[in-house]
């Protein structure tokens, strides 16, 4: 699974008499209390060994229903046996044994979805089919089986990752129990309907049509996946190679009004799926492989043979921008590399998801990398580690891999800490053994549990015999297996360069000292070297001359810190650094200033020679952490002026150089990297800059778009152009823009509206806008962004917390994975440690109670405290900084 970690907070702003809107409608569930229900691991009592499934889905109605078999084998004689299932109305539950039926009533006993069997006898041990029918209600939110319309049509999609497959049937929802699955299908004639395996037949009668899908290969429920609707499907093959004799069958899906966006995934999909092979050494390990484009889902999924993106992601035409393509090369790539290293392969426990992404996130910077060189798309795994630091560096928080013992606690492993941490772990690892070293402990790996479960620990074994050099793997387990990250202090002792390890702490903050054994590379120069650091202190040989990065190829997991010469002239290169190696060097810049440890002066240096890097994400780093500051309140109002001209002085002249038309394919001739580069510019010059004669431009160019001129505005500055049209023109703007999102098929172009919509928000904007949430047109994605904006405007911050304080309960209703966290942690802007205080104690007992998201909300209010210690010591000395800045 990929979710958009990078996603704005998500919150509501309102008076008290606004009427509440849930992400997901709940079911009104009878939960019977039950003192020995497991919160965790189901008891080993029954284990599946089987699944029949035969659901009827109309996606035009509120509800389905199910006719759901399941082999078990009972361990020793029961009357009970817990399971899973939520929101399920259960009209007959039987078990049968030996042919016999021994009726049995159900009970869900948890909000969470634990449900208990009570058998009229009890059973004996042995093999069993529990037999169940019954209803339940689709959700609107991408958890369990969800609907949503489209062009006034009605499709369904499915999300279990992580425990919502018990929200469509019955079932043992745990990944260490995997079985094959029989899919049927029974919807209306004239629409498409897609399971993992491929269609063996179908029977009609009258109106209705029973799909009938192959027996899948093993499969946890997670993977297990359905969608319904009038598709428009394109259909292709990766050709026979060197892995497989057959063409792979491949087909991209989406809604009807996406027709005319599917040719670019088909086309891409076949190369992305030979890279995967290539280097797994084996074929796709299922029969047919089916990309389906999803209105509201925020991120991906692998579901085995039948993987569901956004459609942002998955549908690009001939205009998508390059930041697009990135993000459809890499998304892509992490979700095939899951067919092998996540279905194939499975984690036995939710202990060791954190492998499972960890590692599909480092396949997917890195075979996207392979897959469209010039898309610059592997520095982006780099980028992606170094904002994980900024909540690693938090003392509330967890290691990659950490045991998981209460099924609320779940879906807190999808964090950045897993996917941008763990990610640059792999990546660091892999690149001390070696590539072809760590391939062949992969390839191991595979070999070891054909569509089997693996721990940790045996991956970590299969890396030891292919390398055979247990030090690295000590280094990795050190990272893994400990929260937080070193800082590695470099100093100059008679005449030997000297690196310190300690634990990184933001200002104000005291942690637990720690020591890490780390895989470190440096440059001195053009002298490149490696070290495993085990100690918390060593001599790293003679000095060389010449600028030291200590970091080199930015792939290490770690900060550092420079004596002030060092800086200096390490700095002063940050123009021609590579691309990974600036954003270390920037990342450390930016971590030693929020350890109170270096001067706001020497960021506006830096920002001003870095600027004319050659690669896009180093350019105009600075101006995203100048930003936060901003957002923060670090940066005051009356700094703004100041702020403003820095900003303007600093990337505007970047901008003139390369140029700016903001007419759609006005800069197609430039290099990938360039066009994106212009992108991020853009956004630094007319939002941070404020500079008139940009914003100008793009506001000409906005409005020519919106009155019918689709070739007046790209793809790349819809978002920009749109938000400065509601800037300029306040709330008639933002009311037009609504309007047009209510009708609005083409989710690149909703989302860039719906995200500019509360760009000038004021009481009387948030008022409205919360009194138009009910309107049914509104899918959840627009209600997230919406309510999200109100919230990070400081204008409507205070009435939209006072909102969620009063209605926090209902707004988080139905919540999935994708939104839980989030919610959670809506009033994370704030840079006030009495707010803090006040939010811990209104909030906790919610979210506590909502049973999602405590991590979430518990790392928020340690960055509100330590913002507020940032904002104290040094929002004065920034406020210098720009206003003495030349």
């Amino acid at each position: 699974m990929r979710p958009l970690l990078f996603a704005a907070s998500l919150l509501l702003a309102s008076t008290a008499l606004t009427p509440v809107v849930a992400l997901a409608a709940p079911a009104a569930t009878a939960i019977v209390a039950d003192a020995n229900a497991p919160k965790g691991k189901l008891p080993d009592a029954a284990t599946p060994l089987a699944y029949s499934l035969n659901l009827t889905i109309v996606p035009s109605k509120p509800r389905f229903s199910g006719h759901v078999e399941i082999d078990v084998n009972v361990k020793a004689e029961t009357k009970s046996l817990y399971l899973h299932g939520r929101d399920l109305k259960m009209s007959k539950v039987v078990a049968m044994v030996g042919g016999k039926p021994v009726n049995a009533k159900y009970t869900q006993v948890d909000d969470l979805g634990v449900a208990r069997l009570d058998f009229a006898k009890a059973i004996p041990a042995g093999r069993t089919t529990l037999v169940f029918d019954y209803d339940a209600p689709f959700t609107n939110d991408a958890a369990g089986l969800y609907r949503v319309q489209v062009g006034g049509e009605w499709y369904v999609w499915s999300q279990f990752e992580s425990i919502d497959a018990r929200g469509a049937f019955p079932s043992f929802d745990e990944p260490g129990f995997k079985t094959p699955f029989k899919v049927q299908i029974t919807t209306e004639k004239g629409l498409v309907a897609l399971s993992n395996g491929p269609e063996d037949g179908s029977t009609t009668a009258g109106s209705m049509i029973t799909h009938s899908f192959y027996r899948t290969e093993k499969l946890p429920t997670y993977l297990v996946a359905f969608a319904v609707g009038p598709f428009a499907v394109a259909e292709g093959v990766a050709p026979p190679n060197q892995y497989r004799n057959y063409a792979l069958p491949i087909r991209i899906v989406a809604t009807k009004p996406n027709a005319a966006k599917l040719k670019y995934a088909l086309d891409e999909t076949p190369s992305i799926v030979s890279h995967l092979e290539n280097y797994f050494g084996q074929a796709f390990p299922f029969p047919k492989l089916d990309q389906v484009a999803s209105p509201i889902m925020p991120g991906a999924m692998e579901n085995a043979g039948i993987d569901i993106y956004g459609d942002n992601i998955l549908l690009l035409d001939s205009g998508a921008s390059t930041v697009q393509k990135q993000e459809f090369g890499m998304v892509v790539a992490h979700e095939l590399s899951h067919q092998w290293f996540g279905d194939y392969v499975t984690p036995a426990w939710w202990d060791d998801i954190w492998l499972n992404e960890s590692f599909a996130n480092w396949m997917g910077y890195r075979i996207g990398n392979e897959w469209r060189p010039e898309l610059n798309i592997g520095v982006g795994a780099i980028d992606e580690a170094f904002g994980a630091m900024d909540t690693d560096a938090l003392k509330v928080g967890r290691p990659i891999h950490e045991k998981i013992t209460n099924n609320g606690d779940i879906d807190s492993a999808f964090d950045s800490i897993t996917y941008g941490k763990g990610g640059q772990v792999v990546a660091m690892v892999a690149g001390y053994l070696g590539d072809e070293t760590f391939k062949r402990g992969v390839r191991l790996h595979m070999s070891r549990h054909p569509y089997g479960n693996a721990t940790s620990d045996e991956f970590f074994g299969a890396l030891a015999d292919a390398a055979q050099e247990p030090g690295v793997l000590d280094a990795m387990k050190s990272f893994v297996n400990q929260q937080g990250f070193p800082t590695v202090d470099f100093s100059h002792q008679g005449g030997w360069l000297v690196a310190t390890q300690s634990r990184y702490a933001r200002l104000g903050t005291t942690l637990d000292p720690q020591s890490w054994t780390i895989p470190l590379c440096l440059r001195q120069g053009e002298e490149r070297k490696c070290f495993l650091m085990a100690q918390p202190q060593g001599t790293l040989g003679a000095d060389a001359p010449g600028a030291l990065m200590p970091n080199a190829g930015g792939t290490g997991y770690y900060r550092f810190t420079l004596t002030p010469e060092d800086w200096s002239t390490l700095i002063a290169t940050g123009d021609k650094l590579p691309a990974g190696e600036g954003l270390a060097a920037l990342d450390s810049l930016w971590g030693q200033f929020y350890a109170g440890k270096l001067a706001a002066p020497q960021l506006i240096e830096a920002a001003k020679v870095f600027v004319n890097n050659k690669d896009s994400n180093v350019a105009t780093g600075s101006a995203d952490q100048f930003n936060e500051l901003v957002t923060r309140g670090i940066i005051p109002e009356a700094g703004l002026p100041d702020y403003r001209r820095v900003m303007d002085e600093i990337y505007a002249p970047r901008l003139a150089a390369i140029g700016f038309n903001p007419k759609a394919g006005a800069h197609l001739s430039d290099d990938p990297d360039t066009q994106k580069l212009r992108q991020r510019l853009v956004v630094a010059v007319s939002d941070a800059g404020r500079d008139p004669a940009v914003r100008k431009q793009l506001l000409d160019a906005a409005n020519a778009y919106l009155g019918g001129d689709k070739t007046a505005l790209d793809q790349a500055f819809l978002a920009r152009g749109f938000k400065i049209y509601v800037e300029e023109g306040h709330q008639p703007a933002a009311k037009a823009l609504f309007d047009r999102m209510l009708t609005e098929q083409d989710e690149v172009v909703r989302s860039a509206v719906r995200g500019a919509i509360t760009s000038d928000a004021d009481a009387a904007t948030a008022t409205w806008l919360l009194g138009a949430l009910n309107e049914p047109r509104l899918r959840v994605p627009d209600k997230l962004a919406l309510v999200g904006g109100l919230m990070n405007n400081a204008a409507t911050r205070d009435m939209t917390y006072d909102w969620l304080k009063a209605n926090y309960d209902s707004f988080s209703a139905g919540a999935g994975i994708f939104s839980a966290g989030r919610i959670a942690s809506l009033p994370h802007n704030y840079c006030d440690a009495g707010k803090a205080d006040e939010i811990e104690r209104i909030m906790r007992p919610k979210v506590v109670a909502a049973g999602r998201g405590e991590l979430s909300f518990n790392r928020m209010l340690e960055d509100i405290r330590s913002c507020s210690v940032l904002k104290d010591a040094k929002s004065a000395e920034v406020v210098t900084a720009l206003k003495d800045a030349k």
